[in-house]
């Protein structure tokens, strides 16, 4: 008996601390990437189908209002129900609302905002091979945070993006709110302790333009820490990639061409081709034999590619936007990625975009060149109100820093530092 006692005061204490530790911890949003969580769909009356098969057959399972999972579903890798995928995929901008809009008939949703669920396998059925946030999620688990209590997920409709000031922005506009609720009430109900917010990708564009819209004083009350994974800060030149010839980012047996005016319409696509400011205005990315476009010949660009209707949104609301990487005044951290092979210069044999380029590499994560991964670094060095750390991780590329071990150990190593920490941001 005297052996169980010391076993169950042994076994209390160990629980004991295992919940002092929990409740040290600072809650923690999970914000994702370009295509990093779940999107549902739903078709309206208005919906006009280019074919019948989109019609009756695609998609084959709905629920009792509708609703089905647009992104990401097996059946996008099958030729015919691809075109029916990147038609309901589409933006619209309407120049005279100065705004994007989805494609009629097609109703979107983010589904399960506030919880991570979404963002831990993109398709559900298919965990091991579309598994996304999951294996992050499961080791903030294993350090004490628990899904829905300090631990939360803000998926969004990443087509959309936001705009320089003085544009409407619906959609970008509404997620930002969103959020900054969702900040609130996860510091309000862990006590009042500030929010660690953890991005991934273009997440961390879309966290930074939050912070800046916002007061200090809002930001010193509500924010620990904010932590940037593999964030695009000056765009990729993969994106020009994108636009001209289509990018099917890994997807077996997809045609890019078939994605290519869809990926194109997506505003927040626009918002990832390279900046000026990061790359350099004399610094060729694509070289066709008739012409050469640098970050500051984004206009042309697009005009030549066969997409004029992307040159106006470009440069009223997405260019002056791309200029706005202001230093928050909060702590930050970016880890990111390096050693990989990525993209770094276009060459085309002929002036049709149709066919594809041949590609020059360079450093990065595979998806972000180097420069703009470290674009913050360079561009806040003088700033000394802005705390900023670079944790660089050798051969871990863009989406595997959210799997790979050694970066998985980083992310949670400086996640528990920062949960360490007596705060000093406190007005």
């Amino acid at each position: 008996m005297k052996g169980l006692g010391l076993e169950v005061g042994a076994l209390i204490i160990v629980m004991l601390c295992m919940c002092q530790a929990t409740s040290n911890l600072h809650p923690l949003i999970l914000v994702p990437g370009n295509g990093g969580n779940q999107l549902e769909a739903r078709l309206t009356s208005d919906y006009k189908p280019s074919s019948l098969l989109c019609n009756r057959w695609y998609p084959t399972s709905r629920d009792k209002n509708g609703w089905f999972r647009l992104w990401f579903d097996l059946s996008v890798l099958f030729a015919p129900f691809t075109k029916c995928f990147a038609e309901r995929m589409m933006l619209y901008y309407d120049p005279d609302l100065d705004d994007f809009y989805n494609a009629p008939g097609v109703e979107t949703r983010a589904p399960h905002f506030g919880s991570t669920q979404s963002l831990l396998y993109l398709d559900p059925n298919l965990k091991h091979v579309t598994s996304y946030m999951a294996p992050l999620v499961e080791s903030l688990e294993r350090i004490g945070y628990v899904s829905g209590d300090n631990l939360f997920g803000a998926p969004y409709d990443f087509r959309y993006g936001l705009a320089a000031a003085g544009h409407p922005t619906h959609v970008g506009s509404k997620f930002l709110q969103d959020l900054k609720a969702l900040i609130e009430k996860a510091s309000t109900s862990n006590g009042g302790k500030p929010v660690i917010l953890l991005s991934h990708s273009l997440g961390g564009l879309f966290v930074l333009q939050l912070l800046n819209r916002n007061p200090l004083s809002w930001r010193k009350k509500f924010i620990k820490h904010f932590v940037a994974l593999s964030a695009p800060w000056g765009g990729t030149a993969e994106q020009m990639l994108t636009f001209a010839s289509g990018n099917t980012l890994g997807v077996p047996l997809v045609d890019p061409l078939l994605v290519r005016q869809e990926q194109r319409s997506s505003e927040s696509n626009l918002w990832l081709l390279p900046s000026s400011k990061i790359f350099g205005w004399q610094n060729p990315l694509v070289i066709t034999p008739t012409a050469s476009y640098s970050a500051e010949d984004i206009p042309k660009f697009l005009n030549d590619i066969g997409f004029p209707q992307g040159v106006y949104p470009f440069e009223t609301r997405i260019l002056p936007l791309m200029e706005e990487l202001i230093a928050p005044e909060v702590p930050m951290t970016c880890i990111i990625g390096s050693g990989v092979r990525t993209a770094e210069k276009l060459f085309y044999k002929t002036s049709d975009f149709d066919e594809r380029p041949h590609v020059v590499y360079g450093d990065g994560d595979g998806t972000v060149n180097m420069v703009s991964l470290l674009a913050l670094e360079s561009l806040w060095a003088d700033k000394k109100n802005q705390s900023l750390k670079v944790i660089r991780i050798n051969d871990v590329s863009h989406a595997s820093i959210l799997k790979n071990h050694i970066a998985l150990r980083e992310i949670i190593g400086e996640i528990s530092e920062i949960n360490s920490q007596i705060r000093s941001n406190v007005m």
